[in-house]
């Protein structure tokens, strides 16, 4: 039994289980999580994870396509899935007394997955409509741009869409051998958070997944980034009327002591964020990228970025240019701000209140039964069930010295990639 009522444990094929009982609703929420995503991938199969979660939903002989669909929704439940930098997850979130029929569905298709052709390649061109659809959007194409050039070596470097040419050459064989390669207990985590008695769910999760075959071993994640040194610039052209800037630092990831001053930092520039998937909040007036670039009418808008990850990932800050400005003068304010915070130690009242705010949100992103699962399985995928429980006093450890240090440290300007969008005419 871990901190605040968490039971974690293990079944004899490698599979992780976590539950956390709470009895404010009888409501449950159950997720599988796999230790596979964009971060595991290579040239050639870019996107393959995102694809392979797709196919998840063709069906199985025991659940065709559609039925388990329309089962949880007839109990009032609700299901989806997501794929990311680091990892795949599925969830319900349904009555709790009918926890059974999500084990029966995710316990299915850990194993049992079909992988048609029809399906292969009708899910082909659903995922590269949807990258199609994105590149519609120029801050989508300058933050593809911008990781790309910041990662040369990581398999960081590529969307979890993936390359176009890789979604073109990609075939039936290649979706089902990535699903055998990382689809099993020994490389999954089960997550269940709701109105159940635990040890009564553990004993119904060990019999749905306890006699599911281990799987292979998996090799690590190679491709350590190395040092960048000097700073990376591109353009991006292409049809609007607006401008933007993003620029990217490399990052601490979420296990490193300087991941918490890091997250600071990204609160003090662009305003308090749940690092949530289901939450985030707007950009707070009152932080320095708005002050400095919104309210002086640089920007239109100004935001930064900071997400846990297993490996170092990126610091990112972005604007969008105000009608009649100048890149240059964005892009000089904005540099500007991040050298601040290097010069000036942070006043013990600014630091409060970011602590405070960060704190608050992450607080807030952990409400709901569905909120708690997913920190409970994000946690222990990206770092460990410690590095969650700490998290409030993690954040409010840190000090103005370790502001103004790790910043010093990673908003360098030789480790900083610049992307700018520049509108060209309507074609």
């Amino acid at each position: 039994m871990l901190a605040d009522g968490v039971l974690k444990t293990y079944l004899d094929n490698g599979l992780a289980v976590i539950l956390k009982e709470t009895h404010r609703a009888p409501v449950a929420s159950f997720w599988v999580w796999y230790r596979v995503g964009s971060r595991n991938e290579q040239v050639g199969i870019t996107g393959i994870s995102h694809w392979v979660e797709h196919m998840m939903f063709r069906g199985t002989e025991q659940f065709p396509a559609g039925v388990a669909d329309r089962l949880i929704s007839r109990r009032g439940g609700d299901h989806n899935a997501m794929t990311y930098l680091d990892w795949t997850s599925y969830y319900e979130t349904l009555p709790a007394e009918d926890i059974d029929l999500a084990m029966a569905v995710e316990a299915d298709r850990m194993v049992n997955a079909i992988f048609l052709e029809e399906g292969a390649e009708l899910e082909r061109t659903v995922i590269i409509s949807e990258r199609q659809g994105s590149e519609n959007y120029p801050a989508w194409l300058l933050h593809e741009e911008l990781v790309s050039m910041a990662f040369k070596v990581h398999s960081y470097g590529h969307m979890t869409i993936g390359w176009q040419s890789d979604l073109d050459a990609m075939t039936r064989d290649d979706l089902e051998r990535h699903y055998q390669e990382y689809y099993s207990p020994s490389n999954a985590v089960v997550v269940a958070v709701g109105d159940f008695n635990a040890e009564q769910v553990l004993r119904q999760i060990k019999s749905y997944f306890g006699n599911l075959p281990a799987g292979p071993p998996r090799e690590a994640v190679r491709g350590l980034e190395p040092v960048q040194r000097g700073e990376r610039r591109c353009v991006v052209e292409g049809p609007g009327e607006t401008a933007y800037l993003t620029i990217g630092f490399h990052a601490p990831p979420a296990l490193d002591e300087d991941f918490f001053p890091m997250a600071v930092i990204d609160t003090l520039l662009g305003g308090a964020r749940s690092m949530s998937l289901f939450h985030d909040g707007e950009p707070s007036r009152s932080s320095r990228l708005y002050k400095a670039l919104v309210d002086s009418g640089l920007a239109s808008e100004a935001s930064s970025y900071l997400l846990p990850t297993i490996d170092p990932y990126l610091f990112i800050c972005s604007a969008t240019l105000q009608d009649g400005q100048s890149l240059d003068d964005l892009e000089a304010a904005l540099l500007a701000e991040l050298d601040r915070l290097t010069r000036e130690p942070v006043t013990p009242d600014e630091l409060r209140k970011a602590v405070h705010q960060t704190r608050a949100q992450f607080t807030y992103s952990a409400e709901s039964v569905t909120d708690q699962a997913f920190w409970l399985g994000f946690a222990e995928i990206v770092a460990d069930l410690d590095w969650l429980n700490r998290f409030p006093d993690s954040l409010a450890a840190v000090t103005a010295e370790d502001v103004q240090r790790v910043a010093a440290s990673y908003l360098d300007a030789c480790k900083r990639t610049v992307a700018r969008y520049v509108p060209t005419e309507d074609e």
